[in-house]
């Protein structure tokens, strides 16, 4: 394997066959030593994170894989932590996924006016944001990208429909065992000009209750893998 990048929580390996591995490591985002999804430098490691990690996206590609989505994964190797992924390019020089089923958060922070904390968003929100800590991740539109030359409207009507699609059968995973997601980020590639859902699928990276009170990401790893 040759590396060909390193990330803050996983590093990324070219592979013979073409394909991809990504390795997850134990480090995590956050600050002052507290983990924190939303934080963009590495600020504490968890021992056993990166294999928890990685088992909580295998459940999830093989439910997709089940219900006919295909995705960027190949398989995995959850006690050397790692996963061989199918080659994509990224959109732009990155893009953010976000569905919002709950209306809280910086959705809060920017509509606040309109609508009220906690208030269900029918059918799910789906809004894009460019991957950029200096100009803090900024918010575009499906017409955005077609005139940036990021993605073609076709492919912005796929990652849409996707999108929804993925985050129903996750949030249907997680009320089968008492939690409610009320949003989740995801990233989005091409292979073969065809859009596909890359990365992981894991706490981090979502937003999820129980009875009311949020779940630690941590903890939500925990509920996801001992079932």
């Amino acid at each position: 394997m040759t590396k060909i990048y390193e990330g803050k929580t996983k590093d990324v390996y070219s592979l013979e066959n073409g394909n991809v591995m990504l390795k997850f490591k134990d480090d995590c985002t956050g600050k002052d030593g507290v983990f924190d999804p939303g934080e963009n430098t590495v600020g504490l490691t968890i021992e056993g994170i990166g294999k928890a990690n990685l088992k909580s996206s295998i459940h999830y590609f093989e439910l997709l894989k089940k219900a006919g989505i295909k995705t960027h994964y190949v398989s995995a190797d959850i006690d050397n932590a790692t996963m061989e992924v199918l080659p994509a390019k990224v959109f732009g020089q990155g893009l953010e996924v976000i569905c919002r089923l709950v209306a809280t958060g910086s959705f809060i922070r920017r509509y606040g006016n309109y609508i009220a904390d906690g208030t269900p968003l029918e059918g799910g929100y789906v809004e894009c944001t460019f991957k950029d800590d200096a100009k803090g991740d900024p918010l575009v539109t499906g017409e955005g990208l077609a005139a940036l030359g990021v993605m073609t409207p076709a492919m912005f009507e796929s990652l849409k429909e996707q999108t929804l699609n993925i985050t129903k059968i996750v949030a249907d995973d997680l009320k089968s065992i008492g939690l409610d997601l009320w949003d989740i980020k995801f990233e989005f590639g091409y292979n073969n000009d065809e859009v596909i859902l890359i990365d992981e699928i894991a706490s981090g990276n979502m937003r999820v209750y129980k009875d009311g009170v949020i779940v630690d990401p941590v903890e939500l790893t925990k509920y996801i893998n001992e079932r």
